[in-house]
């Protein structure tokens, strides 16, 4: 149930900041409707999808990729409560704005602005790693978040994405971990000549115990990795280096396999590690964090030497 809630509570948290984006520039879903049978289906059974926002000028054959983000789910309760959102059902899918590194706007966007921009729909739960399915009586779930990025990837590739001259794979939150995942992945698709970067906007989740001395996000994400079958798409090398496979699925453990050149950013005060990870309310059961997560001037001194710890 705690998971649920958590999925729930950082999902309104994501809602909220992308309804305060204003951005005159909308683009339609594009539904892959032939993925389905390659088993490449969100949470409910549904096609997968993207946004494309075509290239022009010099930025004609560059390319950048950001997939969403919008937490995970590590059960069955809370990924059954996911399929019935947009963030598991392309059926809940609609157009999208594109602003910030997606946006049109020179002004905002100086160096992106007149690429192909590709916003990848996040529908599996699993950061597009997942590549299992869960059965109980009636109940159906997908887990094909491995087969969602494939297929997205090679819908784009006739699209132009093959000839790219220049690629960035990001991706904020949840979508910035799966860069981790998938970014030599994404890099061996193109030839040699082809510049290919990597960037993770707020996606770098860290392997830490809460205030109260437990790993809470450990228990977390390995129970989400088994629970939606990640192992395949973890990397062999960190797997081959940790007793664990599910601690490949951190950004601080992934990231020093990745041979490609990788951009990192994020805040240092992260508002959904602080509130879930560091101090999440199984560690502060009477609320005496309540004022410094609120409002980080508010923290006391010993509360931020806590958080700078």
């Amino acid at each position: 149930m705690k998971s649920a809630v958590w999925m729930v509570l950082f999902m309104s948290a994501v809602f909220s900041s992308f309804q305060k984006i204003n951005s005159q520039l909308v683009v339609n879903l594009t539904v892959i409707h032939n993925a389905t049978s390659l088993g490449a289906v969100c949470l409910d059974g549904s096609p997968p999808g993207y946004h494309l926002h075509r290239g022009f000028g010099s930025g004609a054959q560059n390319w950048i990729l950001q997939m969403e983000g919008g937490a995970w789910c590590n059960d069955e309760l809370s990924c059954y409560l996911r399929s019935k959102t947009a963030y598991g059902s392309s059926l809940y899918m609609g157009s999208w704005n594109f602003s910030g590194i997606l946006s049109n706007d020179p002004n905002m966007n100086p160096d992106f602005y007149n690429w192909n921009r590709v916003f990848l729909r996040y529908c599996d739960g699993a950061s597009f790693a997942g590549n299992s399915e869960y059965r109980n009586g009636t109940k159906r779930l997908y887990f094909r978040g491995l087969r969602i990025w494939d297929a997205i990837v090679h819908d784009l590739f006739p699209e132009g994405l093959q000839h790219a001259e220049k690629a960035l794979l990001s991706g904020c939150s949840a979508g910035g971990l799966a860069t981790f995942l998938h970014c030599d992945n994404f890099s061996q698709l193109f030839p040699e000549t082809t510049i290919v970067k990597c960037m993770s906007d707020a996606g770098f989740f860290l392997d830490v115990k809460d205030k109260s001395g437990y790993n809470n996000i450990r228990h977390f994400f390995r129970s989400l990795v088994k629970f939606q079958g990640v192992e395949q798409s973890l990397s062999e090398k960190c797997v081959n280096s940790h007793h664990d496979p599910y601690l490949c699925f951190f950004p601080q453990h992934a990231l020093k396999h990745i041979r490609i050149p990788y951009f990192v950013l994020n805040s240092a005060y992260d508002v959904t590690q602080v509130d879930n990870i560091f101090v999440p309310l199984s560690s502060d059961p009477c609320g005496h964090w309540k004022n410094c997560k609120l409002n980080y001037t508010m923290c006391t001194p010993n509360e931020i030497n806590i958080l700078q710890e």
